[in-house]
């Protein structure tokens, strides 16, 4: 039987993980010392050779993409953006700790943010690039590809999709590392299921002491 696989990698550090902030749909870049990791990583062999990389149109998604895979045709899809945090973009849980509905939020008791997008919007969207994604490989006549993306993104969709079953902050991983996904048609179009079969690096996706403050952005 026919599968497919995904690779994905979030994109490299930039100042708002450095300070924690939510920043969703911001287009800010990847700092100078996330550069140079990045290009690290990639020196080490961590990252695969794919002919097709599909991103987020964010900046920061698109110079991961560009760096970590330089001979690759790099693919912009807007499903791939990061969550739009509404009134809380740019904040830190800090500068919002006293709000209440920043508190309902974070307990899952507001679907959005105060003009932002649902969770639920921000899943089906997510799912919908997949959707495209795996398309697109099939007419190609691939049988892989990579998707460069976000760090909430890529807990959203693994937390809606992917076996095993775990919860969203359990899929977190840190700047330029990421997850491997398989993709098996038959399954996947009955049941939208994701199969999560190994992490970039191998035993090294996850960040350390689940930095709650660094998962988005």
């Amino acid at each position: 039987m026919q599968t497919y696989k995904l690779y994905l990698v979030r994109h490299g550090m930039t100042d708002g993980n450095e300070t924690g902030q939510y920043i969703g749909q911001t287009d800010i870049p990847v700092t100078t010392n996330g550069i140079k990791e990045l290009n690290d990583l990639r020196s080490s062999g961590i990252y695969p050779r794919c002919n097709l990389v599909f991103s987020s149109p964010l900046k920061r998604a698109v110079q991961t993409a560009e760096i970590i895979f330089p001979d690759s045709e790099i693919v912009t899809d807007p499903d791939f953006r990061e969550i739009d945090f509404g009134a809380f973009e740019g904040k830190t849980p800090m500068e919002l700790k006293d709000r209440e509905d920043y508190t309902k939020w974070v307990k899952g008791e507001l679907p959005a943010a105060p003009g932002g997008e649902a969770t639920v919007d921000f899943a089906a969207r997510l799912c919908m690039g997949v959707n495209r994604s795996l398309r697109t490989i099939m007419e190609r006549g691939e049988n892989e590809a990579a998707v460069v993306l976000h760090g909430g993104a890529i807990m959203t969709l693994l937390a809606v999709s992917a076996l095993p079953r775990r919860k969203m902050k359990e899929w977190a991983c840190g700047n330029g590392r990421g997850y491997v996904v398989r993709i098996t048609p038959s399954l996947y179009m009955k049941s939208g299921i994701l199969e999560v079969i190994g992490e970039i690096p191998q035993g090294g996706a996850h960040l350390i002491n689940g930095d709650q403050q660094k998962l988005f952005r």
